[in-house]
């Protein structure tokens, strides 16, 4: 349950327990598989994962907001005031403003929530003000938010990837000290930002004709032109549902690329907290899941998303509760000898819900607060 981890958070105020909440629900209906992911996190770090998914699922749905009618300069004023608010909440922190509450307490610059901010503000503040989260990340997010306004295409992967830096490698970054590393930090930040942009890479490739609707493509035109595609043949593509052999080329190269990052970003694991590692684990086994999805439904996202089938969603999720229960008995070795007669009846409790559960619940569906699942 939500309230067990905002209690085990130290989230005690009653507005921002709201916030945090909100931010839930935001992952939890938009975020399918990171939210799968995040059930396998310690209780008391998921309101901080909520907290930063919420905040870039709220800002990238205002740049998408074209279902509402919303034109280009109403997006652009409501950016404006995201960041503006962003920006005074962590200035607030910063001058430690308002009376402290739970756990941040112990932190200096934590300042109060104020009532006319977003909810995703609210959060996502405390939550930088709680594991002194690099401000220039919240900045470079919103300048690549700011450019999805008049940016429809990429000439190339490093303009690509300029983008990306702002869009993904921060979320990598502002995600480490919630995760917690066995190594320096600096050591893991080049595989957490790595790890941000395979993930984003994998969305282009998942929502290619979702973005052309978007009048958007993110695949770059100097790899889609190598194999004779441009944004005209794609647009055909879309419209008549028919496949094209140069299509599919340019899109294997894609997958490619995709799957290099992730190796990039692959050695950042076991540099992670190894309470935390089963959750980015998961994820990272789940989102290049999806690459296995694209290539075995023919390359087809022209014309319709792959979806990573639910048995193979509830085989990793298996695995992740195995690895969980594995780092927290070595987490208890660490701390103190085990008890007579371990092994026999006093070992870990089994998980009250199964893997395939978690793994095949919907989003927006309660999710039963078990101790095996973090």
């Amino acid at each position: 349950m939500t309230a067990r981890e905002l209690d085990a958070a130290g989230i005690t105020d009653p507005l921002l327990r709201a916030a945090y909440t909100h931010c839930r629900r935001l992952n939890a209906r938009h975020g399918r598989t990171y939210f799968l992911a995040t059930r396998l996190l310690p209780a008391d770090r998921r309101p901080a994962v909520h907290a930063l998914y919420g905040f870039a699922r709220w800002a990238d749905d205002i740049v998408d907001s074209l279902h509402s009618g919303a034109g280009p300069g109403e997006r652009a004023a409501a950016l404006t005031r995201l960041d503006e608010g962003l920006r005074r909440a962590l200035a607030r922190h910063a001058r430690g403003d308002g009376a402290p509450q739970g756990r941040a307490e112990e932190r200096p610059g934590h300042g109060a929530p104020v009532a006319g901010d977003e909810p995703v503000v609210l959060a996502v503040a405390d939550t930088a003000a709680r594991y002194a989260i690099e401000p220039d990340h919240f900045g470079d997010f919103m300048a690549s938010m700011r450019s999805d306004l008049t940016v429809t295409g990429y000439a190339t992967y490093d303009d690509l990837r300029a983008y990306m830096h702002g869009s993904a490698a921060v979320i990598g970054l502002q995600m480490l000290p919630v995760l917690g590393t066995v190594t320096p930090r600096a050591q893991a930040a080049p595989h957490a930002a790595a790890l941000g942009v395979a993930f984003q890479l994998t969305n282009f490739l998942r929502d290619v004709g979702e973005d052309l609707d978007r009048g958007r493509v993110y695949l770059p035109a100097d790899l889609l032109s190598a194999h004779g595609v441009d944004r005209d043949l794609l647009r055909w593509s879309r419209a008549t549902g028919r496949a094209d052999a140069r299509i599919t080329a340019a899109l294997r190269a894609a997958e490619a690329l995709t799957r290099a990052v992730y190796r990039e970003a692959r050695p950042g694991l076991a540099m992670l907290d190894p309470v935390a590692r089963p959750c980015i684990r998961t994820a990272y086994v789940l989102y290049r899941g999806i690459l296995d999805a694209i290539a075995e439904d023919g390359y087809a996202v022209v014309h319709r998303r792959a979806v990573v089938p639910r048995r193979r969603r509830a085989a990793v999720a298996a695995g992740g509760l195995a690895r969980i229960a594995a780092a927290r008995l070595g987490a208890r070795h660490r701390k103190r000898p085990l008890p007579a007669g371990y092994g026999t009846r006093r070992g870990p409790a089994p998980a009250p819900e199964t893997a395939a559960a978690v793994a095949g619940r919907r989003p927006g569906e309660t999710w039963p607060d078990t101790k095996e699942a973090g």
